[in-house]
């Protein structure tokens, strides 16, 4: 069956995504394409010759030339270009709108919320391929949607992770959606919460009955969102009448528990993302113990507390992906001995009152070196709630690592956790993690 989009269809952005959606495009005979990108379109290596291209700042002049467009995530479909584009007729799509049309998975699991969508979509993967089932990760994290395509078969389940912004103009919902904690964020690109949780909420606003809803009940923002959905639901949290009762040392389904100290992955944090993945996976036939089972041998993904060993008396941790307040909260409350923060990155407009809140709260917290452009913001809201741990300034990541190191050399660990984003000191989180695994690999050589 053949998704119909009117030529020429415009590829908008070109990144990844972008360049995903030509091959798919050329895949089904479709040789009338424009691409459209701010930054200028490196040809050469993807096959553009044929093609039309429009970068620049005006790139969203291309649009009066295409009958449809594909829009990649990171493009706002709310511009005032693409809704007069869509009131003169043009068609908009994205990618997971494709996808949920086009798969022949009969199984397709999708999982949001602000935190965990990358470990708990990976620990519904390490599950499976535990109990031999055939399945794929793709969407936010894993490959691109419409790569996931290319190989299917029916009995394979289809994992996507989706962001906001992937789900912002979707119509269709999968079988089994599952919404971690949702707090706010991107309000430097969402216009507010309520346009960031109502984009989130696509997930399960399509859901028929016979369809599974698995969500927070912790989180008000998940229960705002599993709300909009007309699928059964099954919950985790906190409560005794949770389906998964998550405690603050392990998991519950039943008469079945897992215990964190027997897992693998560190952080508390990690038993939302098992309560919920445990739950999806038992949607798909597996038995809860043997998904637990399963997930004692998970690790973890890179830079997201990912421990990188302990030298000299002194533990190391790689979040860099923790680019939200949330996130560094959770991954600080999870430090068991003394410990140095590494805190801090580009300006997202976020509310740093809540993580100040909770590292006063750390009383195991020995220093917090602070980086890049909210260092400021971020030492205003530690003052704000008489913070005890001292609060170095540093311009570098060298000079914040080499003070936390200090801090903690009589034996404790290290945490990068910066709670913002990278940019102005790094092109992204995964630079900034691989800076941080060098420097740990450098303090090990020093003499």
């Amino acid at each position: 069956m053949k998704f119909i989009l009117p030529t020429p269809v415009g590829i908008l952005g070109f990144g990844v995504e972008g360049q995903s959606t030509l091959r798919w495009l050329r895949a089904q005979g479709i040789s009338d394409i424009i691409i459209l990108d701010q930054k200028p379109v490196e040809v050469e290596g993807v096959g553009v010759e044929c093609v039309k291209v429009v970068s620049g700042s005006k790139y969203l002049d291309g649009l009066k030339d295409c009958a449809s467009v594909v829009r990649s995530a990171g493009v706002n479909p709310l511009t005032q270009e693409l809704l007069r584009f869509q009131m003169n007729g043009g068609q908009v799509s994205s990618q997971v709108e494709i996808f949920l049309e086009q798969t022949k998975s009969k199984i397709v699991v999708g999982v949001t919320g602000t935190l965990g969508k990358g470990s708990c979509v990976t620990m519904i993967e390490h599950i499976l391929l535990a109990a031999q089932k055939p399945c794929k990760v793709g969407g936010n994290y894993g490959v691109a949607a419409l790569d996931l395509l290319a190989d299917e078969t029916p009995d394979r389940v289809s994992l996507l992770e989706l962001s906001s912004f992937q789900l912002m103009t979707q119509q269709r919902s999968p079988q089994v959606a599952v919404v971690l904690k949702t707090t706010s964020e991107h309000l430097d690109w969402h216009r507010s919460v309520e346009e960031y949780r109502d984009a989130k909420a696509n997930l399960v606003r399509y859901q028929k009955p016979a369809d599974t809803c698995v969500y927070l009940d912790d989180s008000e923002g998940s229960r705002e969102i599993a709300a909009q959905g007309r699928a059964r639901k099954l919950r985790f949290g906190h409560a005794s009448d949770c389906n998964a009762q998550i405690s603050e040392t392990s998991v519950r389904i039943g008469s079945d528990e897992l215990k964190l100290a027997d897992c693998i992955v560190p952080g508390i944090h990690q038993l939302e993302n098992m309560a919920g993945a445990l739950l999806a996976a038992q949607c798909l036939g597996i038995p809860v113990a043997q998904g637990m089972n399963a997930l004692r041998t998970y690790r973890g993904l890179t830079y997201r507390l990912e421990p990188k060993g302990t030298y000299k008396g002194i533990s190391f941790f790689n979040d860099s992906y923790a680019t939200r307040p949330e996130a560094a909260l959770a991954a600080a409350s999870s430090m068991q001995q003394p410990f140095a923060l590494i805190l801090g990155g580009s300006e997202k407009n976020a509310d740093f009152a809540e993580l100040a809140t909770g590292l006063v709260a750390c009383a195991n917290l020995r220093g917090i070196a602070l980086i890049g452009q909210t260092a400021g913001h971020l030492r205003d809201a530690l003052q704000a709630k008489d913070i005890k741990a001292s609060l170095v300034d540093h311009a570098t990541m060298e000079s914040a690592f080499a003070w936390c190191c200090e801090q903690v050399q009589g034996g404790g660990a290290v945490l990068l956790s910066p709670a913002c984003a990278s940019f102005g000191l790094f092109a992204n989180y995964k630079e900034r993690g691989k800076r941080f695994d060098e420097l740990v690999k450098g303090f090990v050589d020093l003499p």
